[in-house]
């Protein structure tokens, strides 16, 4: 990490990319990274990423799939300035596009049954639960605003095509209301998996993957357990995250 201002240049050394951040405000954590390789697409698929802040999963899907091509939709403008920085920064310009829109807006940006899949993650707290952080901009990442759960999910049915697939990655205490606002939206569950800090401490978050227009049973995948007993990642944790950030 090099502090250049009030901004961070942190480099995702697995796929070569250099990220500008905000040094005090909303920064990627490993959701992201978790998140980006749960999907499971097509080498040229298009895809977007509702709720894109610094376009780190667009840039990561773009390291991933080298002909795919990803739009990125975010409401904060500051976030969505920073977003082009990045994708310009990584020479991805030709195939990475923000766009700064609220989600629960993306019917007026985007025809019905656009994208090959959808990925996001999304804000998880509700406006009045969780901690309130003091850092400028965490808030908007973390607890729903002008958007909740039921817009990013149906968003995510809206724009992506019947034969493709949404990715979630979301706070397992929202679990059922996630299956449930899913159901309602006619929105199958492919696979789940469950992602723990250890082995013995309870799930920190979940990945998922719907589909629209089509119905089928549940995959539930082995959980993902970040570190093991001495506090290392673990085998699969390593194939994932190891070597990822640094300075």
């Amino acid at each position: 990490m090099v502090q250049c201002g009030e901004h961070t240049i942190d480099q995702v050394k697995r796929y070569g990319l250099e990220i500008i951040q905000p040094a005090g405000g909303y920064r990627f954590s490993l959701d992201a990274l978790l998140l980006a390789d749960f999907v499971m697409a097509a080498e040229d698929a298009g895809m977007v990423d509702l709720g894109t802040g610094g376009g780190i999963i667009p840039l990561l899907l773009c390291r991933r799939y080298q002909s795919a091509t990803v739009v990125g939709i975010e409401n904060n403008s500051t976030m969505a300035e920073l977003a082009r920085e990045n994708v310009a920064r990584n020479g991805l310009a030709d195939r990475v596009r923000i766009v700064t829109a609220d989600v629960a807006d993306t019917r007026s940006h985007f025809p019905v049954s656009t994208f090959d899949g959808v990925v996001s993650n999304p804000p998880y707290r509700t406006p009045v639960s969780g901690r309130i952080s003091p850092k400028a901009g965490r808030d908007t990442a973390r607890h729903e605003s002008s958007a909740g759960l039921v817009d990013f999910l149906a968003a995510a049915k809206y724009l992506v095509k019947p034969s493709g697939r949404i990715w979630f990655i979301y706070h397992p205490d929202r679990m059922a209301e996630f299956i449930a606002c899913a159901s309602e939206q006619k929105l199958a569950l492919l696979r789940l998996r469950m992602v723990h800090g250890r082995l013995d401490a309870p799930a920190r978050m979940f990945m998922a993957e719907l589909a629209k227009g089509r119905k089928g049973e549940t995959a539930v995948l082995p959980p993902l357990i970040i570190y093991s007993d001495n506090g290392d990642y673990t085998r699969e944790a390593q194939s994932i995250l190891a070597d990822q950030t640094g300075t």
